[in-house]
């Protein structure tokens, strides 16, 4: 089970998040997860929010350059190794991960972690996540953390 993430093409200069988020603030989007990476020239944001397909209709409406991806969200225990220990479950199955970040919560036990993998590898994921306990985290639990 995976969930829906945001990807934004944004320009590395003076404002273009703000503006980003500005627009998402306006017409009531919550963010649940944030992450950016950037070159010297432009940059892909990635979220999670709590409306994913109204969010890239009022994105693209202000020009913006919008795709929607698959990613797992996961909860991991909120302590030393919680973490590694999937990481190395997926390793161990050659797994390549494209990219992770983490999202916030008001759970103290549990580290909420966005993974994206290889296509190839999606299926093989959802394997080692469901035969080894990783609780995998749908869109409407998303909406309660």
């Amino acid at each position: 089970m995976t969930i829906k993430q945001l990807s934004i093409f944004v320009e590395n200069k003076s404002g273009s998040l703000a503006r980003i988020i500005d627009i998402l603030a306006a017409n009531e989007i919550d963010l649940r997860a944030l992450s950016i990476s950037e070159t010297q020239d432009f940059g892909i944001l990635r979220l999670i929010v709590n409306d994913t397909f109204k969010a890239a209709q009022v994105l693209r409406n202000e020009n913006c350059v919008v795709s929607i991806t698959d990613v797992y969200a996961i909860a991991v225990p909120d302590q030393p190794g919680g973490l590694a220990k999937v990481l190395r479950l997926l390793a161990d199955a050659q797994v390549s991960v494209e990219y992770t970040y983490a999202f916030i919560s008001n759970n103290r036990d549990y580290a909420y972690i966005a993974i994206r993998t290889a296509e190839k590898d999606v299926q093989t994921a959802k394997n080692i996540f469901m035969t080894n306990g990783t609780k995998v985290i749908s869109e409407d639990d998303l909406l309660n953390l």
